[in-house]
Order: structure tokens, then C-alpha cells, then sequence
């Protein structure tokens, strides 16, 4: 008889939220245009930075250094102001992002071996682009100074072997660093994020959802129905729960395809693994929605309450700022955050190829957070009205 319930109460669920043509675009459409529009937005990444180039040296020294900014796909030089004033104003009207200048002297330093003055200013508008510029900027100009030593190097040594320079080159001891990124190895900050955003769009999605669906039933009036019925508490809940979490799954297959094929994401993991982490997840959105569910009145309450729920949770998340970055007492405030959890095995999932043997905590924390919003909700939940 349970099962029998239960069927038909999810066959009800299924039938009020696919009935209407514009529901089931809902359902579907706008995890997808929010996944579009983040993976285009979200992108940390600094190429072809303009900038301005004042040099108050002319030499030859100088307009090789140049052409080194000029070669590195980074930067773009779009202007040769000739004084502060002009610099200025470029940099206050947000025509370029940074001014490179080098001072007087330049090549005569260079020459006698001492300190050679290049100044680089930097748009602090905003610090994370300011700081991706402004450490660019930096590598071109030790890569230049890099070579500059060397060739001393080895003109002083061709000068006190008498052998030319070619030959000296070989006697030259030489240590060349080498560099592995592992997991992102173009440092794509799409890569870093998509994930986190196919999180967060799920959790909208499966919260409002089950936030909505108790208290639709008192606002049309189908509560005082439910109330005659021998249906338990415990078979409504899984039946307001089961037909979302179905949702849920596709909604995330839906967004998951997007993200490899439209975006590039690299998928190293497995998708067995993916797709029981995301029943995890589910259990504990889900939750949290039937949970809002019991303890509003209206829908429009039901609303606000998701909004207060999911914002805290998406800024405490990891997503677009590093935990270990906040405060220590906010640190210890994320481990109650589901989101934070499954942003981290998604993470590990498509650019690590990571398991169960690695991802256990956090799969554990899901199951915890599921089973206990679940039973408060289900213990909240009285079948009748108040």
C-alpha cells in the first residue's frame, strides 16, 4: 500500500509541474542560459592587456624591451604618451589597464651594470586584474633582464678567454627552470569555475522547487484533501522529494553536457562517481527546500527564505573566493555549507580524475547534512493546516 501511495502521489507531483508547456521550458531552460552566461562571464583570465608605453630613454636597449611587450600575447601597446599628465588621463578614463615607463638612464645603467629603473603602473580599479597585469608585466621585464645578464656574462667571459662569444656560450653554466601545471595545465580560470557555477545552479533550482511545494497545497486548498487520506507524512515528503530529485539528475546531465562540449571543460573522473555524489547533493538541497516548504506560509515566503538561504551559502562556498582567504571564525562557519563540499568534488571530478578513495569526506558530509534536513523536515511536517 505504501508503494502504491507513494506512486501516486509522485505521479501527481510529475503531472502538476509538466503539465503546462512554459513549466517544462522552466524546468529545463533556465539552468541552461545561467550555466551559458556564467561560464562566459566568470573568466578571471588577463590576455591582451592594453597599455601605454612612455619611454623617456630612446635607446636601443629601450626599444628592445618594447618589442618584448610587444611580443608576449598579453599585452597590447595602444599608446606612447610623452608625459605624466598624459598617462593620467589615460589610466583615469579606463583606456588602458597599465602604463609601462622607462627612465632616464635606462641603457647607461644597463651598460655599467647597475640598477636599471622601469616603472610599471597599474589600474587598481580592479585589484585582481591589476595584480594578473602587474605580475605580467613583471616576468617580461626579468625574462629581458635575464637576457641582459647572460650576454654580460658571456661577453666578460669571451673577454678575458680571448675565444669569441659563441664559443664562450658553451662554457657558460646555464640552469633552466622548468615549470608543470597539473590538473589545468593552460591555467584556464573557466576550468576553476564552471564547475563551481553548475553547482550553484542546481542548488537554485532543486531549492526553489521543493520550497514551493508544500506550501502551494495550502495556498490552492488541496491541503485539507491530503488531510482525509491515510497518506503518511513520511510518503509525502518522498513524494513532494522523488520527482524533483529526477529533475534534479537531468537538470545536472543537462548543464554537465553544456559545460564539456560547449565550454571545454576536462572531465577526468567517472560518471558513476558523479552521479551518486550528485544524489548526495540533491538529498541535502532538497532537503533544505521541503524544510523551507514547512515552515512557510505562503509562496512568496517560501521565496524569500530560499534567497536567505542560498545567498550565505553561495558567498561561503568557495566558489568565486578562496575559503582559506576569510577569517578563521568564517572558515569554521563553511563546514556546515553542502554547497562547499560538492563545489570541491566537482572540482575534483573533472580536473583531477578524483575517487572515492580521495573524495570520502566530503561524500560522508553529504550523506550527514541529507539524512538529517531530511528527518527535520519530515518531523517538522504535520498533515494538517496551522
Amino acid at each position: 500500500m505504501m508503494r502504491k501511495r507513494l506512486r501516486e502521489i509522485i505521479k501527481k507531483e510529475l503531472y502538476q509541474a509538466l503539465r503546462e508547456p512554459r513549466m517544462r521550458v522552466l524546468l529545463f531552460l533556465p539552468p541552461l542560459v545561467q550555466l551559458i552566461i556564467f561560464g562566459f562571464a566568470v573568466n578571471l583570465d588577463v590576455e591582451r592587456s592594453r597599455i601605454a608605453w612612455m619611454d623617456f630613454d630612446q635607446t636601443p636597449e629601450s626599444r628592445r624591451l618594447l618589442a618584448a611587450f610587444e611580443g608576449s600575447r598579453y599585452f597590447q601597446v595602444i599608446a606612447t604618451p610623452v608625459g605624466q599628465d598624459q598617462v593620467q588621463q589615460l589610466l583615469d578614463r579606463e583606456q588602458v589597464q597599465a602604463a609601462v615607463a622607462i627612465l632616464p638612464g635606462f641603457a647607461r645603467d644597463i651598460r655599467r651594470g647597475s640598477p636599471a629603473g622601469v616603472q610599471i603602473l597599474v589600474s587598481g580599479t580592479n585589484s585582481n586584474t591589476a595584480s594578473v597585469v602587474s605580475n605580467y608585466a613583471t616576468e617580461v621585464v626579468a625574462r629581458y633582464a635575464g637576457q641582459v645578464l647572460e650576454e654580460q656574462q658571456r661577453a666578460r667571459l669571451a673577454g678575458r678567454t680571448g675565444l669569441s662569444a659563441d664559443v664562450a656560450r658553451t662554457n657558460l653554466p646555464l640552469l633552466v627552470p622548468r615549470s608543470r601545471v597539473w590538473f589545468n595545465p593552460e591555467l584556464r580560470s573557466r576550468n576553476y569555475y564552471v564547475p563551481g557555477v553548475i553547482a550553484n545552479i542546481i542548488a537554485v533550482v532543486t531549492l526553489i522547487l521543493t520550497a514551493m511545494a508544500i506550501v502551494r497545497e495550502k495556498e490552492i486548498g488541496t491541503m485539507e484533501q491530503l488531510m482525509v487520506t491515510p497518506i503518511r507524512p513520511i510518503e509525502l515528503i518522498l513524494g513532494k522529494t522523488l520527482p524533483f530529485a529526477l529533475v534534479g539528475l537531468l537538470d545536472m546531465a543537462l548543464v554537465t553536457v553544456v559545460a564539456l562540449f560547449l565550454f571545454h571543460i576536462p572531465f577526468r573522473g567517472a560518471g558513476p562517481m558523479l552521479l551518486g555524489c550528485s544524489i548526495l547533493y540533491l538529498l541535502t538541497t532538497l532537503g533544505a527546500g521541503l524544510f523551507i516548504s514547512t515552515i512557510s506560509q505562503t509562496q512568496q515566503q517560501a521565496m524569500m527564505a530560499s534567497f536567505f538561504f542560498f545567498m550565505p551559502a553561495f558567498m561561503l562556498s568557495g566558489f568565486a573566493f578562496p575559503i582559506r582567504n576569510m577569517p578563521v571564525p568564517v572558515q569554521y562557519l563553511t563546514y556546515a555549507n553542502p554547497v562547499r563540499y560538492f563545489i570541491e568534488i566537482l572540482r575534483g571530478i573533472f580536473l583531477k580524475g578524483s575517487g572515492p578513495a580521495v573524495l570520502w569526506p566530503q561524500m560522508f558530509a553529504l550523506l550527514i547534512f541529507g539524512v538529517v534536513v531530511l528527518g527535520l523536515s519530515a518531523a517538522r511536517f504535520q498533515k494538517r493546516l496551522d
